[in-house]
């Protein structure tokens, strides 16, 4: 099994704890795959080590990432564009979208073996509708239209295929995945929605009326925003990247045509997972 190893080497200990993914899987007979810049903190091993770093997702089984969520996430854009299932390893603090822990590395034997299960987890689209025309993002767990540098609330108009629906004076909107419904949405008082369902919920950031409150809309709608001329607005993408959006810009919003494959190598039911991530390590 070719398996590609994609480490965030800013989180304290990753570079242990990939070392000790990689012999692992040597000592499971398996090819471990890292691209070039990583050769030299792990030259060690007898790892292939990629100059082309799109060749190398598009030729392995299985991708494993090793971080926290943010290094997760940004590792299985790449592994659902071409296809590939891939497995999180938290180094992190909560690590919802992990399916292992580091003290669970003996786990990596179902992977190997191909006793495992796969989660297809819905990614969401933010198209942005630009003069010379538009531009479309993916994300996994959320695009978030928020207000810049100046402490100002935003008009909002929002529509469901192309009919307004509603309008919201707040800081900002969140339009998530249920798989991010456990990360910002959550935080400015978003539902948690089970990861295997698909809606997009959306979810108001201090929103300036008792009456607004976050609504969940089928999969398959179209939902646009508009915020107000004259402000500075910013669309960011699973809290990573961030686009300037100018005066009179609408940003189209609906189910991605990418999806993540998430593996699984335990039986944890996501309430479980819910519990001890937001319950057990908060004590």
């Amino acid at each position: 099994m070719n398996i590609v190893l994609l480490p965030n080497l800013t989180k304290q200990d990753a570079a242990l704890h990939t070392g000790r993914i990689a012999e692992k899987l040597l000592e499971l007979q398996s090819s471990v795959w890292m691209h070039m810049p990583l050769k030299r903190e792990f030259h060690q091993y007898p790892i292939r080590f990629w100059s082309d770093f799109d060749e190398m997702i598009s030729q392995c089984d299985a991708v494993i990432a090793i971080g926290g969520d943010g290094t997760i996430i940004h590792a299985a854009k790449h592994a659902a564009h071409a296809q590939k299932p891939i497995l999180g390893v938290n180094v992190g603090r909560l690590g919802f979208v992990a399916g292992l822990e580091t003290d669970e590395l003996e786990l990596l034997e179902l992977l190997v073996s191909g006793k495992y299960t796969v989660d297809n987890r819905m990614m969401i689209s933010a198209t942005v509708g630009k003069a010379d025309g538009n531009i479309t993002y993916h994300a996994l767990n959320d695009a978030v239209i928020s207000r810049g540098s100046l402490s100002r609330i935003l008009d909002f108009q929002v529509s469901l295929n192309e009919d307004t629906i509603c309008r919201y004076r707040a800081d900002g909107l969140i339009l998530s995945t249920p798989t991010g419904s456990t990360a910002y949405s959550l935080s400015a008082g978003g539902p948690v929605v089970d990861p295997s369902m698909e809606c997009m919920i959306l979810t108001p950031i201090c929103p300036h009326s008792l009456l607004t409150r976050p609504v969940v809309f089928n999969a398959n709608s179209l939902i646009s925003a508009k915020a107000d001329s004259g402000s500075e607005i910013y669309l960011t993408l699973d809290g990573a990247t961030s686009i300037r959006i100018e005066s009179g810009e609408q940003v189209y919003f609906s189910k991605s045509r990418l999806s993540v494959q998430l593996i699984q190598l335990h039986h944890k039911g996501f309430y479980q997972v819910v519990n001890e991530k937001l319950t057990e390590r908060r004590n």
